[in-house]
C-alpha cells in the first residue's frame, strides 16, 4: 500500500477547534477535496466554535465535543467512522497557566495522549490488524521539551536530550515519550513533530503576538517579561500546517521531525516590529508611536532564555521549507487581526476568556 494512503480515509483531529488545529483543518480541506475530518475537541477556553466559522467545506467536517481522555468514545469513533489517521493537537499549552495550576496539563497532555494511544492500539492493531502504511498517529509537540539554549548554542537536532523546565514542557515531554514507547513496544505507526512558536490567524488574545496587537490598538500597556531579551523561533501557522501535511504524506513511521520558521528576534524586537506595522496601518491612531506603550514587568519564574530547532531533517528528507519570512508573516497576522474584529469580540465575550481577563487584569502579561 502506498505511503500516505491513510489520508484517503477519514481523519481524526484532536483539538481542532483551537488555534493550530483549526488552521490545519482549513489547510487539509484545501489540500484534499475528499478527506473528511472528525474534530474531537472539549471546547475548553482554548477551543472555540468561532474558529470553525467559514471552513472551506463544512460538510466534510464533523465536530465532536468530547474529552480526549474518554478512551471509549475515541475507540467508538475509530470503529464507526473508519478513521485511519489521527493528528493530535489537543493540549493545555499556556506556560503561565501551567505554573499557576499544573493539574490540567498532566490530565490532558499525558493522560489524554495515553487514552488516544490505547484507543488506536486496540482498534487499529488488535482488532483490525492494520499495517504500518494503512494507519498513522501523528503527535504534535513543542520545542520547549528541550529546555533553554544559550545565546551561542546551535539549533537542536531531533536527537537532542530532553530537559523541560516548566510543568507545561514536562507534560509535553512525557506525552512524547509515551508516543515513542507505543511505536517501539506495540508497533503503532507514529510520527512526531516538535515545532517552534506558532503565530497567525485565530490565536487566542492571551498569546504574545495577538496580545500585543490588541493592547496596542486599544492604547494599553505592552508588557515584556524581564529584560525582553528572550529569544524564540517564530513559525507562521500556515507553514506549520504545510509541514504537518508533508509529514503525513511522506514521513516515515517512527521518526521525529523538527518544524521551525528560522526567525529568532528577541521578544522586545518582535514587539517593536509589531508596533511599527501598526504605526503604518493605523496612521490616525492616537497611540502612535505604539512602541511608547512598551512596559517591562517582573520576569516569569524559570523563564527559558532561548529555543531553536534544527530543521535540516525535514528539509532534506521531505523537501519542506517555510514560505513566510518574519516580515511577511507578521504583516499577514497584523492585517488579519485588524480585519477580524468580529472574531475578537466573540472570543472576548466567552466566559472562559472573561475569567482569564479577571485573573490577569492590570497585567496582561504575554505568554512564552
Amino acid at each position: 500500500m502506498a505511503r500516505g494512503s491513510f489520508l484517503k480515509r477519514e481523519m481524526l483531529v484532536t483539538g481542532g477547534a483551537g488555534f493550530i488545529g483549526s488552521n490545519f483543518i482549513r489547510f487539509a480541506q484545501r489540500a484534499d477535496p475528499h478527506i473528511r475530518i472528525h474534530n474531537l475537541d472539549a471546547l475548553t477556553y482554548a477551543g472555540s466554535r468561532e474558529n470553525l466559522v467559514g471552513l472551506p467545506d463544512p460538510d466534510r467536517h464533523h465536530l465532536i465535543q468530547a474529552d480526549i481522555c474518554d478512551q471509549a468514545r475515541v475507540e467508538e469513533l475509530l470503529r464507526d467512522k473508519g478513521i485511519r489517521s489521527i493528528v493530535h493537537f489537543a493540549a493545555e499549552s499556556h506556560v503561565d497557566r501551567s505554573i499557576a495550576g499544573p493539574a490540567p496539563f498532566i490530565q490532558t497532555n499525558i493522560v489524554g495522549t495515553f487514552a488516544l494511544l490505547e484507543a488506536a492500539r486496540r482498534v487499529w492493531l488488535e482488532e483490525a490488524g492494520f499495517g504500518p502504511e494503512e494507519v498513522r498517529f501523528h503527535h504534535v509537540s513543542t520545542d520547549e521539551v528541550y529546555g533553554s539554549l544559550g545565546p551561542e548554542d546551535p539549533p537542536l537536532p531531533e536527537t537532542a536530550p530532553y530537559s523541560p523546565n516548566s510543568p507545561y514542557a514536562a507534560s509535553k515531554a512525557a506525552s512524547d515519550h509515551l508516543v515513542r514507547a507505543y511505536a517501539h513496544t506495540y508497533g503503532l505507526p507514529v510520527t512526531v513533530s516538535n515545532c517552534s512558536n506558532n503565530y497567525g490567524p485565530y490565536q487566542l488574545p492571551e498569546k504574545l503576538i495577538p496580545l500585543v496587537i490588541g493592547n496596542a490598538v486599544s492604547g494599553k500597556s505592552l508588557p515584556l517579561y524581564g529584560d525582553g531579551r528572550q529569544v524564540r523561533d517564530w513559525l507562521y501557522v500556515g507553514d506549520h500546517c504545510s509541514a504537518l501535511w508533508r509529514i503525513l504524506q511522506e514521513g516515515r513511521p517512527g521518526l521525529v521531525y523538527h518544524i521551525a520558521g528560522g526567525n529568532q528576534p528577541t521578544n522586545e524586537e518582535l514587539v517593536r516590529r509589531i508596533c511599527s506595522l501598526l504605526d503604518d496601518h493605523l496612521p490616525d491612531s492616537p497611540h502612535r508611536p505604539h512602541e511608547k506603550l512598551i512596559t517591562h514587568v517582573q520576569d516569569r519564574p524559570g523563564h527559558d532564555r532561548r529555543y531553536a530547532l534544527d530543521t535540516a531533517k525535514i528539509e532534506s528528507e521531505l523537501g519542506w521549507i517555510p514560505s513566510e519570512s518574519m516580515d511577511s508573516g507578521l504583516h499577514k497576522t497584523v492585517m488579519w487581526y485588524l480585519d477580524h474584529e468580529d472574531w475578537i469580540r466573540a472570543i472576548e465575550r466567552r466566559p472562559s476568556f472573561q475569567a482569564w481577563l479577571a485573573l490577569n487584569y492590570g497585567k496582561r502579561e504575554p505568554s512564552r
